[in-house]
């Protein structure tokens, strides 16, 4: 199997080589650096390759920045996506394009309507969640009008080692870490009061390849746990697995303008399609994050 990845140097990107190169695919990456704006340089590397499946990971990935920086976050997402899908249809053999897409678009939802299915009402509620509503509406347009062999993800909340520190739970990790390390007694924190489907990256490309095989073509599929779990008990299992006592003090500075209160999926057709299950436990990727987060400060 050939496959073609942007953002194959990123968080997920990385996971997502390691897991295809496992498997023994002939695995080939979007040159580092190269804009995925650019669809001339985009389509020459990926035509070259000629991929059986495509997978895009390149783009604009913080929720939270992408209020200081909305215009970035809605070019880079939706044009980068319709670079990839308009270069698979220069592609003589019709790959596969997965397309993965955010469950931020779903936005604030009221607890009656949880779990949160593919048919569910979306409220994009942040300029990022905006810019994943137009990369669905693009891969469903190519696949609809063009008949590309699109399959759309709809990823909620995924966490893990290799995960930058500009998210949630590696820069609490480090928090807690350099806190015990100078004998600190509290960590500063934004919102613990949120909850959120968390599923570990390494189970999210297990998805992802398993769609890649599986997946009906112009479809979404969410995947998630189908399980909620608040920022706070994350912080307090972190806490307990790094085996210190830290009191946790809210920082307005660490608050979003717009912060969504729960988020939980139903991962059922992803089931039904796949046969996926999540493998890593919630403790288990804390542990793995810490552990990570220890061996570089």
């Amino acid at each position: 199997m050939r496959s073609f990845i942007t953002g194959g140097y990123g968080f997920v990107g990385r996971w997502m080589v390691s897991l295809l190169e496992s498997q023994g695919d002939d695995v080939r990456l979007l040159s580092k650096g190269t804009d995925i704006r650019d669809f001339d340089s985009l389509a020459g590397e990926l035509i070259a390759h000629e991929p059986d499946v495509i997978y895009h990971f390149a783009g604009f990935t913080h929720v939270g920045l992408s209020w200081e920086q909305p215009r970035d976050a809605i070019e880079i997402n939706a044009i980068g996506a319709l670079n990839v899908l308009e270069a698979a249809r220069k592609c003589n053999n019709s790959p596969r394009i997965l397309l993965p897409s955010s469950a931020e678009i779903y936005g604030t939802v009221d607890e009656a309507d949880l779990p949160l299915g593919e048919s569910s009402a979306i409220r994009p509620m942040t300029p990022y969640a905006v810019s994943k509503v137009t990369v669905e509406y693009l891969g469903l347009q190519s696949y609809m009008a063009y008949g590309l062999d699109v399959v759309m993800a709809r990823p909620f909340n995924h966490i893990g080692p290799g995960q930058p520190s500009s998210f949630f739970v590696p820069a609490l990790a480090e928090r807690i870490l350099n806190a015990q390390k100078v004998g600190g007694h509290s960590v500063s924190v934004g919102n613990l009061s949120s909850r959120r489907d968390l599923t570990d990256v390494r189970d999210v490309v297990r998805a992802y390849r398993m769609l890649a095989g599986s997946g009906k073509a112009g479809e979404i599929y969410n995947v998630c746990t189908g399980e909620d779990v608040s920022m706070a008990q994350v912080a307090e299992s972190m806490a307990e697995i790094a085996n210190v006592e830290i009191e946790f003090v809210p920082d307005p500075s660490l608050m979003r303008p717009v912060d969504i209160p729960v988020l939980r999926g139903d991962p059922q057709k992803l089931k039904m399609a796949t046969d996926w299950a999540p493998q890593y436990s919630l403790r288990e990727t804390l542990a793995d994050v810490l552990d990570e987060r220890r061996s570089i400060l």
